[in-house]
């Protein structure tokens, strides 16, 4: 989950880049970057941490150009290390950079093959810089000096026969133009849109719509299934399908939690999706507890609102904001390590005692994954007076780890896994305990796009849509990407970064 940009305008592409990653930085809060290019020469600022801090006055005046490509960085991948900050570059050919949102599953088979066959190295842990050497490769293989849209699409076709997993890009080919493409799945979105303005027309492709929106983009449409599109310098723009077999496996845990209510995902507002939510939910409450003893509905800000909301008006119950949330803290989902997410919670949440005192109170969260943050919230209820604190979930239970590029690497740490409702219920301290049935979440993203007839629902039902994963593989990803293993790793850095310092 991370966010990129790219953008083909008339005039300095820097401010607009930047703008752009900002109304994007939901998507990923450990570091950011920006690569612009003005004819022969390209300018790179990337480092770790939120984009109002990597980016300074002098960085941007730097960034020179009137095209360009972001990202903000949310580690699924990879370490935390400031090395895997996007996007990447490599030279050869024509001089191509990258930036990527998604999860390649046959990384380490795409690395052996680009070191033993395309002779090309691979100098950082990220599986970015994997795919931005293929289509680099693919690119190469044109054996052309200029190259044309149709070298670009082939190289893409390429990069969909050789690339396995979940990816939306955004690429830049020096002097040329910007490429963005999405694979056969769709499983991670992009969208891309116009402005025109008196010296020609403009063109930008983003994670979510609401980037287009806040720069004055008219939304054109979600790029498809294996598709990709090309804006040349000159502001000419072309599409095209290049993969052999496409079909609409959009992640679903998009419209639960990642993306920004205000966004358009594959022609579905993630905001009434978040709507039927909420209607369906309580239509089961209703169903299994018709006589419930409910006082007051409680969302846990933000991404619950929505549901919350249209839940509390279809069970006629009295609809509260409970829980006062600290802008400064970023979402806890995405916290680097258990101890941080900890901490986190208190930090980002407090309770108005009157709203608790003597009720039963229904909790409503978009999700439960690890169910750290949820058995705080409740103890929260608790010490704030509330008489019983029941708990909803706007999805299913949480049982699979997911790697298509959302951080839950290993079923040990989902509290889900090999656990009934019930026994979930207790581990996280509730009174009571409901779940979106999974049918259901489908129903209220597909009503709106009656195209999309498959999701990734891989975190729910553990079935991975691109056929490849093995529990070989879901074994080496948690011995890999776990909190022990991210710990570890921090502390080895921290480690040299002392020796650094002492020599």
């Amino acid at each position: 989950m991370c966010g990129i940009i790219g953008l083909v305008a008339k005039g300095p592409v820097n401010q607009s880049l930047y703008d752009g990653l900002t109304v994007l930085q939901h998507r990923g809060q450990d570091a950011a970057g920006i690569m612009t290019c003005e004819g022969s020469r390209l300018y790179l600022r990337k480092d770790n941490g939120l984009v109002r801090d990597v980016f300074r006055q002098s960085h941007m005046l730097r960034l020179r150009g009137n095209m360009g490509i972001g990202h903000v960085r949310y580690p699924t991948a990879g370490c935390e290390s400031s090395a895997e900050a996007q996007p990447f570059y490599v030279n050869s050919p024509y001089g191509v950079s990258l930036a990527h949102n998604g999860n390649l599953t046959n990384a380490a088979e795409l690395q052996q093959d680009l070191f033993l066959e395309d002779l090309r190295h691979i100098n950082t842990n990220s599986d970015s810089e994997i795919l931005l050497n293929v289509f680099a490769h693919e690119l190469a293989r044109q054996g052309k000096l200029r190259i044309d849209h149709n070298d670009v699409f082939e190289a893409v076709a390429g990069v969909h026969r050789r690339c396995k997993g979940a990816y939306a890009a955004v690429a830049m080919i020096m002097g040329y133009g910007i490429i963005a493409f999405r694979d056969p799945y769709g499983i991670r979105p992009l969208v891309y849109g116009k402005r025109e303005t008196a010296q020609g027309t403009e063109y930008m492709v983003a994670s979510e719509s609401v980037a287009l929106d806040a720069l004055g983009f008219e939304r054109v449409r979600d790029l498809e299934p294996g598709e990709a599109l090309v804006v040349t310098l000159d502001g000419k723009a072309e599409t095209r399908q290049c993969a052999e077999n496409p079909q609409y496996a959009t992640c679903i845990f998009e419209y639960v939690y990642l993306a920004r209510p205000d966004s358009i995902i594959d022609d579905v507002s993630v905001y009434k999706a978040r709507l039927r939510m909420g209607e369906k939910l309580a239509e089961k409450i209703l169903r299994i507890r018709p006589d419930h003893d409910i006082d007051v509905v409680i969302p846990i800000p933000d991404t619950s609102r929505t549901a919350a909301l249209q839940l509390a008006n279809r069970l006629g119950v009295k609809y509260r904001e409970g829980f006062i949330k600290n802008r400064y803290i970023g979402r806890t989902f995405i916290m680097p390590g258990q101890q941080q997410r900890k901490k986190s919670v208190r930090q980002k949440l407090n309770a108005i005692d009157l709203e608790f005192r003597d009720k039963t109170v229904l909790l409503v969260d978009d999700s439960i994954v690890r169910g750290t943050t949820s058995e705080q919230i409740i103890q929260m209820a608790r010490d704030s007076g509330a008489r019983k604190v029941y708990f909803a979930s706007a999805s299913p239970p949480v049982r699979y780890p997911n790697v298509y590029g959302i951080d839950m690497p290993t079923k040990e740490e989902l509290i889900a896994h090999d656990r009934t409702e019930e026994e979930v219920c207790a581990a996280i301290g509730a009174d009571w305990l409901v779940f979106q049935d999974l049918a259901d979440l489908e129903y209220t993203v597909r009503k709106r796009n009656a195209r999309l007839e498959r999701f990734d629902s891989s975190v729910f039902d553990g079935e991975y849509v691109t056929g490849d994963v093995s529990e070989q593989y879901l074994n080496q990803l948690r011995d890999s990407r776990n909190d022990s293993a991210k710990e570890k790793r921090r502390e080895e850095e921290a480690e040299i970064i002392e020796l650094h310092n002492n020599a």
